[in-house]
């Protein structure tokens, strides 16, 4: 463990509720708690992993009635002494408890330093310590999902193993340069290679994941885009349940872009609605196409809108030829009523999925939510035993150590020494360990915290 002073912080938000929690960490967490807390028991006599109730006392004044947790090292979060202090959750009550746990000469938490102690303390390696926050802020179940299968260990699991591989053929090579009349090193590349090309191909499948996690975890961003008066601003309202855009038959009623983040099914889409693009001499329209144009670039995903009641367009064709080399998907809009001829013809020409969809019906919701998954994730989310990797740092890392590998394998094509086999093994694994959090400096560790919310 190390030695730190003891901090506390709210790990609640300072607002109105039931109850509010105020969290303290360090070596005197339990006997400062003790000296404002008054109760049947001595919380420094007390067993760890229990609760008690009592009073928080300022002086011979009263201050609220608690309930305090006690949490000795090297089992709690932090790995250190820790005592939380549930009171009502009147914001008044918690800032007059606080100034009490401050007075003791605690000090007042940064962001994210419970989670630092923990990983300093060993309690969470650092891919770990990192997925706590992504946890908290996951806005959708498969964020939640990937994130949770991180905080318990599965990505830290495998590559522990892997590491541990790397580390027992070093040492193998080593042992036997040490002493070769013991040791076989005569078709021991050859074994080496057949041993390295599954780990290769596994680190950079999880590498090549960083593409649906980045999209599990930050949103897919999602231009609708299509000629005036297709549907645009109603499919908007439709999906975020809510009037957020002006809808009306006046063609030009969109003259900006307008966002709104929404869920569907286990997905968040950042749902960009586009002013219709057509030729205009209208000066405002005009920068409303052109911010339009603007976000088709940026957009990770197109819904391209047709009115399937109304007679294909000249506009229509031309900006679907626009939109092509980009993730597309075709929404002929306002599926409950009569399709056009011509309207049916395009669908079957096109090369994208093509989802009939009305915002009246909801018909083909579902469908869309289907759609959208196998483009981005190959027809599933993360099932029971997968998960992506959501960090570009860990992505970096993971493309190096599959990298140095790579010239072990190369290395033994070429016929040279063994030795030369253990400096890129070395290297692979002293990459694989700075996902885990070993042998990174202190700014790096500092960076990754920084985001944290206060209390956690």
């Amino acid at each position: 463990m190390f030695e730190l002073d003891t901090i506390a912080a709210p790990a609640t938000p300072l607002s109105p509720a039931g109850i509010g929690i105020i969290r303290i960490s360090g070596p005197e967490a339990v006997i400062n708690t003790d000296k404002i807390f008054c109760g049947k028991v001595t919380l420094a006599e007390a067993k760890t992993h229990t609760i008690h109730y009592g009073k928080i006392m300022d002086g011979d004044e009263i201050v609220d009635e608690v309930l305090v947790s006690v949490m000795r090292g090297p089992h709690s979060y932090t790995g250190e002494d820790v005592t939380e202090i549930n009171c009502h959750g009147g914001v008044l009550v918690m800032k007059k408890v606080l100034s009490l746990v401050y007075s003791l000469g605690i000090r007042p938490a940064e962001p994210g330093e419970f989670t630092k102690r923990a990983f300093l303390n060993g309690r969470l390696d650092l891919s770990q310590a990192a997925s706590v926050m992504e946890v908290i802020e996951a806005d959708s179940e498969a964020a939640l999902k990937n994130s949770m299968k991180h905080l318990k260990g599965s990505f830290s699991h495998e590559i522990k193993g892997i590491r541990d591989m790397i580390l027992h053929e070093t040492a193998y090579i080593e042992a036997a340069l040490d002493d070769p009349e013991h040791y076989e090193l005569g078709t021991y590349g050859d074994k080496l290679k057949e041993k390295l090309q599954p780990v290769i191909s596994r680190l950079q499948n999880l590498s090549l994941s960083y593409r649906e996690g980045s999209l599990i975890h930050n949103g897919i961003r999602t231009a609708i885009v299509g000629r005036p008066n297709v549907g645009k601003s109603s499919l908007l309202n439709f999906l975020s349940r809510q009037e957020r855009a002006i809808v009306s038959n006046i063609p030009g009623t969109t003259r900006d872009t307008l966002e709104e983040s929404v869920r569907l099914g286990d997905l968040t889409l950042h749902l960009i609605d586009t002013a219709g693009i057509r030729r205009t001499d209208d000066t405002i329209e005009k920068i409303g196409v052109d911010r339009a144009l603007a976000s088709i670039d940026e957009a990770d995903l197109i819904l391209f809108l047709l009115d399937s009641s109304r007679s294909l367009s000249e506009d229509d064709i031309k900006l679907y030829h626009q939109v092509q080399d980009k993730q597309v998907v075709l929404l002929c809009n306002k599926s409950d009523l009569e399709f056009h001829r011509d309207i049916e013809e395009f669908c079957r020409s096109v090369n994208c999925p093509v989802v009939y969809f009305s915002t009246k019906t909801g018909e083909g919701k579902d469908e869309l939510m289907d759609v959208i998954t196998n483009l981005f994730f190959h027809g599933a989310l993360a099932g029971a035993e997968d998960f992506y990797v959501s960090s570009e740092r860990d992505k970096l890392e993971l493309e190096s150590a599959s990298h140095s590998l790579e010239l072990v394998c190369g290395s033994v094509d070429a016929g040279m020494t063994e030795d030369f086999f253990s400096i890129d093994l070395m290297d692979a694994y002293t990459s694989l360990g700075r996902i885990l959090g070993e042998a990174v400096d202190e700014d790096l560790v500092n960076r990754i915290f920084a985001d944290f919310c206060m209390g956690k």
